[in-house]
Order: structure tokens, then C-alpha cells, then sequence
């Protein structure tokens, strides 16, 4: 990992968690969960950290918990670490008056999707980028949620944004593997931008295609197995990459627990509080797992750490 002193170029080669946002009540910030989380995935080998995305559970917090969190998180990783923060909103000012606070706090980075709720078209979605970008105080990483906005980054769109300089990156959570592999030869393009993949059983794959790391959900949890594979590919270590797949892998049935689409936040919220990091209430409208999905999830967990 690599951050560099000019104000555009931040360089993020490794596992970077989506953090959750632990709560204690309604709207109210678990901050000593917080300390225990930050110092749990930094004590892993993160080289950044990501509040306010998906993970972070960032629409269905309140615009005052938002800001708490982010004065919060920076003040608390002190520098250890760079830390991205998820600013986009349906409404462009908001958008901006969040990377604003962030940069005041001491931020390392935003990150911005795609405007959720309307749908934008591609000539759309390249303008709403070329006239926020300017006005975010802060190196810029796009991030492609198709599954959650309904509109991609295309390919061309992002292209024509590379042309942007305070743009350092992508993380694309798709899980389409031949956008992803389209995705790392913008390298080309731009050498200096960090590709990063959401999806974290695939985070071989995304290293063979050219990719820089991950921003693994469950790094919540386990951030030393997915800072180990991150590090076995980098190093070429087949025998500790395999393994570090195969626990991953095992992992990966936390997610598969409940019926809802909420099931991922739920599964790593409750994953975390059974280790100590902090509870598990998500915010609403989502309900905590009950005690029987808990129970499988410990289970899970138990066997990851006996392979």
C-alpha cells in the first residue's frame, strides 16, 4: 500500500474492508464497537478502510449518523491506515456536502456509485461524474453496484472518465468477471488507478485478471485469511493460497443463512458480534438474525478456523 502526498493520488494495493457501522440503539453509534472493529481489521493487515457502503448499510443511516461516523472512524484509525468514505446520495449537493465533511475530517478518499433510485443513462451518468467530480475535495473512486443502483458504469463511460485525474480507481462488486478483466485494462490507460473487487470468493481470479485487491465484506470478521490470500497471490505462494481459498470458500455459507436479500449485512453483523467486535442490530427496516441463524453462523465460523 502507497499513499502518496498530492492531493489526487491515492494508491490502494490489497484488502480494503466495507465496514460495518456497529449500532447500539436506533440512529445511535456503537463508538467503542467502532474502536474494537478499526483496530480488528487494521490488526488483520488492512491497508484502508471503507465506511458508509453497502456493508456500512450508508442509505439507511441519517445524514447526522453519517457524519458522526466518518469524525469518528478518522479520528480513531489516527492515520494508521487511509480511510474511504461512500458520499453518494440521490441528490448532488448532498453528495457533495458529505465529501466536503469528510475532507475537513481528514479523509483519505470518497467513493461514489451511481445515483440510485432514478436511472441514469450513460450520457447522463458521464456528465453527473465530469461536474461532481470538481467539486469533491478528495481523490475520487467509482464503484459499480449494478445489483443495488440498476445502473452499470460502462466500460466506455469509464474510459471517458479516466480522462479525469483526481478519479484514482474502480471497485466493481458486479461479479461479472469479463467486465472486471475490461475493467483492468483501463490500467493501461491509467497505471495509477487502484481496480478493486467487492465479491470476495473471487479474489483470485480478480488478481489474475490484473486486479489490485478486495474490499471484503467478510475482512470484517476474518481480515487476517483474506489479507493472507491477498498477500499469497501477490507472492506466488500456491501452497497458502489454496488453503486461505479453501477457508474462504467456507465462509462464503454465512451469506447463504436467511431468505432475505438482507441476509449478507445480517450474516456479517452477526458474525462480528459473535467474536466480540460489537452487536449485531442492523438498521432499519432489517431484523437481526434470530438465535437459530446465529447459531449457524458460529458453526460455520467454527469450521473455517479448524481447516
Amino acid at each position: 500500500m502507497s499513499v502518496s502526498s498530492h492531493s489526487s493520488a491515492l494508491s490502494l494495493r490489497g484488502i480494503v474492508p466495507p465496514l460495518i457501522t456497529p449500532l447500539s440503539a436506533r440512529d445511535v453509534l456503537d463508538r467503542e464497537g467502532l474502536a474494537r472493529l478499526l483496530d480488528h481489521v487494521i490488526g488483520g493487515g488492512a491497508v484502508g478502510v471503507f465506511i458508509l457502503g453497502t456493508t456500512g448499510e450508508a442509505p439507511s443511516l441519517s445524514y447526522r449518523l453519517r457524519r458522526e461516523l466518518i469524525a469518528e472512524t478518522i479520528r480513531l484509525v489516527d492515520g494508521r491506515v487511509p480511510v474511504l468514505v461512500g458520499v453518494t446520495d440521490t441528490a448532488f449537493v448532498e453528495t457533495v456536502n458529505l465529501a466536503e465533511y469528510a475532507a475537513e475530517c481528514g479523509a483519505d478518499g470518497a467513493v461514489l456509485t451511481t445515483p440510485y433510485y432514478f436511472p441514469a443513462g450513460q450520457t447522463e451518468l458521464t456528465s453527473y461524474v465530469e461536474n461532481i467530480q470538481p467539486l469533491i475535495p478528495l481523490p475520487l473512486m467509482l464503484y459499480n453496484m449494478p445489483q443495488l443502483t440498476k445502473v452499470w458504469f460502462e466500460i466506455e463511460t469509464l474510459r471517458r472518465l479516466s480522462s479525469l485525474e483526481g478519479i484514482v480507481g474502480v471497485k466493481d462488486s458486479s461479479g461479472d468477471m469479463e467486465y472486471f478483466a475490461r475493467l483492468c485494462e483501463l490500467k493501461q490507460e491509467r497505471p495509477d488507478w487502484s481496480i478493486l473487487l467487492g465479491p470476495e470468493a473471487k479474489l483470485a481470479e480478480a488478481h489474475s485478471l490484473g486486479g489490485d485487491g478486495g474490499v471484503c465484506g467478510g475482512a470484517n470478521v476474518m481480515p487476517g485469511l483474506f489479507n493472507d490470500c491477498y498477500e499469497a497471490l501477490r507472492d506466488g505462494d500456491a501452497a497458502k493460497q489454496q488453503l486461505s481459498q479453501r477457508k474462504i470458500d467456507r465462509f462464503q455459507d454465512i451469506y447463504e443463512i436467511g431468505k432475505y436479500a438482507s441476509r449478507h449485512i445480517k450474516a456479517t453483523k452477526a458474525a462480528a458480534s459473535l467474536i466480540g467486535i460489537c452487536g449485531d442490530l442492523p438498521a432499519d427496516p432489517f431484523h437481526a438474525f434470530a438465535q437459530p441463524e446465529r447459531d449457524r453462523v458460529a458453526e460455520i465460523l467454527r469450521s473455517v478456523e479448524s481447516l
